[in-house]
């Protein structure tokens, strides 16, 4: 569709990119009054946040890449009057595992009195569960501090550090490894585990690394909305970015796919943005550039010099099954262990190795990952007829695989990885997970695999990193601006997951640069 009347037609802003950050900002920019163009390069917006219907002639609509909202805050929900709603899991975890002879798990959720006895079932007392509650009554309090800083102009170190209030849950997720915390206060291998998974989602990193790589990415997972609470987004991810996609529209945001732009020349007053399309080349003008891409593409489209490559570490599998499979450990209901967050060879010493492994060049012999069932808790991304037959969803995030060991070969690592992990899944089975995959109409097992080389190819995400490149601390830095989203050019802001407080599904970098823009305007 035609972007504009001509190609001498300016803009107030125009966006790079129809990704969710890009839509919200794009919808807070219309709002304010201003004339707003979304150039996408793909032929839909919403960049990772989709719903798709993967498996050819099946009435199933996943969220394809990402799959569960903590980050999101209401404040942008609210503003944008958007209609989009979440549901809360009421499990939280399941983490099988044998012990001494014995199938048993770590059931986390379903109340206290539950929580409680599936810790004294695993570890024979009460300790583990103390000082589970003390933990994360720690992280909670920080969650509720940290979180509402997130959408404000970016505090300083020290001025974060008086809002945490906390000398010891700052020193803990702050200022040494995440693994020293868990060591000290966790005694259970297993337990150990759980907790260190939060800060190894998307990044490979050891519970002792001294970057703190694996503490920002722990932070990040347990203040969203101010709880650390992981929810389901009805209708699917997808449902999140069409409700942005028509608030941008409704505000006079115009959102023209298909045009991928290719270059941006600013003299810090004024930009020019050229973008490619079917039919050729255009340039439209524009008072603010707002880039919804990588920092890596930001300097490939301004001609600056590139970031230090990311390098993403994850195996994303979606899957269609006729049924939940029965589980080895008959004390716990497969609707319950799969609605939360399933752990499989995620214990602590599993972790160190798998990570060890891979850091060596080698797939890790029994690849860490995590599943959930998505229509468990919200059935409406299933057609009416798979409702009714049991159909479920399962997505699986695995960890540890960085995306060098797919340089070589991509499909046939993939294919290996994607045995291997199942095969982990199916130790805790009672029977075969192959048994249960649904079949599309071509009679092919309902299951894909994204390894990050797949994510960048599809996505352009440099080396396929979830989040763009190392999460950062959400404080100020040198260089880091006002709101976190500037770069060298004074009306060109980056306001993807790159951004000072990106990662996730937030919106967060879209409204901070919107909020800088109107700043910089006077509004």
């Amino acid at each position: 569709m035609p972007a504009h009347e001509g190609p001498q037609r300016s803009y107030d802003a125009v966006i790079v990119g129809g990704g969710h950050n890009g839509l919200v900002a794009a919808a807070y920019l219309a709002r304010a009054g201003r004339s707003v163009l979304v150039l996408e390069r793909l032929g839909n917006t919403g960049g990772a946040a989709v719903s798709t219907r993967p498996f050819t002639g099946v009435d199933a609509r996943l969220s394809r890449y990402s799959y569960l909202v903590s980050l999101l805050p209401k404040k942008i929900v609210r503003d944008l009057g958007l209609d989009f709603r979440v549901r809360t899991r009421t499990v939280s975890s399941y983490t099988p595992v044998e012990r001494d002879g014995r199938t048993t798990g770590l059931l986390v959720g379903g109340g206290e009195r539950r929580t409680r006895e599936a810790f004294a079932r695993l570890t024979g007392g009460e300790s583990e569960y103390r000082a589970w509650q003390e933990f994360y009554d720690m992280t909670g309090r920080v969650a509720k501090n940290v979180f509402p800083t997130l959408t404000e102009p970016l505090p300083t170190r020290d001025e974060l550090r008086r809002r945490v209030d906390d000398e010891e849950a700052w020193r803990v997720l702050f200022e040494e490894p995440i693994g020293v915390a868990v060591e000290a206060r966790f005694a259970d291998d297993l337990v150990r585990g759980v907790v260190l998974t939060d800060a190894l989602i998307g990044t490979f990193a050891d519970a002792h690394d001294p970057s703190l790589a694996q503490n920002r990415c722990f932070l990040y997972h347990v203040i969203g909305g101010g709880t650390g609470a992981w929810d389901v987004p009805v209708g699917g991810m997808g449902a999140l970015t069409d409700a942005l996609a028509g608030a941008a529209r409704d505000a006079g945001a115009i959102l023209a796919t298909g045009h991928e732009v290719v270059g941006i020349s600013s003299d810090g007053r004024a930009a020019e943005v050229t973008y490619r399309t079917a039919d050729g080349e255009g340039v439209v003008g524009a008072r603010h550039v707002l880039v919804n891409a990588s920092p890596q593409e930001l300097a490939v489209l301004t001609g600056d010099q590139p970031p230090t490559p990311a390098e993403g570490a994850q195996l994303k599998v979606n899957m269609l099954l006729k049924r939940l499979p029965r589980l080895k450990d008959a004390e716990v209901d497969p609707r319950e262990a799969f609605s939360g967050t399933f752990h499989i060879a995620e214990g602590y010493r599993q972790l160190a190795t798998a990570h060890a492994q891979a850091a060596a060049g080698r797939l890790p012999e029994a690849p860490p990952s995590e599943i959930y069932c998505h229509s468990l808790t919200d059935p409406t991304i299933l057609g009416p007829d798979l409702v009714e037959q049991g159909y479920q969803t399962l997505t699986l995030f695995g960890l540890h695989t960085p995306a060098r060991l797919f340089d070589h070969d991509n499909d046939g690592v993939r294919g290996e990885l994607l045995a291997s992990t199942l095969a982990q899944l199916d130790a805790h089975l009672a029977e075969p997970l192959a048994d249960c995959l649904a079949t599309d109409a071509d009679g092919r097992p309902c299951i894909e695999a994204k390894t990050p080389l797949d994510v960048e190819r599809d996505l352009r995400l440099p080396g396929g990193n979830i989040f763009h490149r190392e999460l950062s601390w959400p404080y100020a830095q040198e260089d880091t601006g006002r709101w976190g989203v500037e770069t060298r050019h004074a009306n060109v802001l980056l306001c993807g997951a790159g951004a000072v407080r990106g990662g996730g599904v937030s919106g967060v970098p879209g409204h901070n640069a919107a909020m800088a823009v109107l700043e910089q305007l006077g509004d």
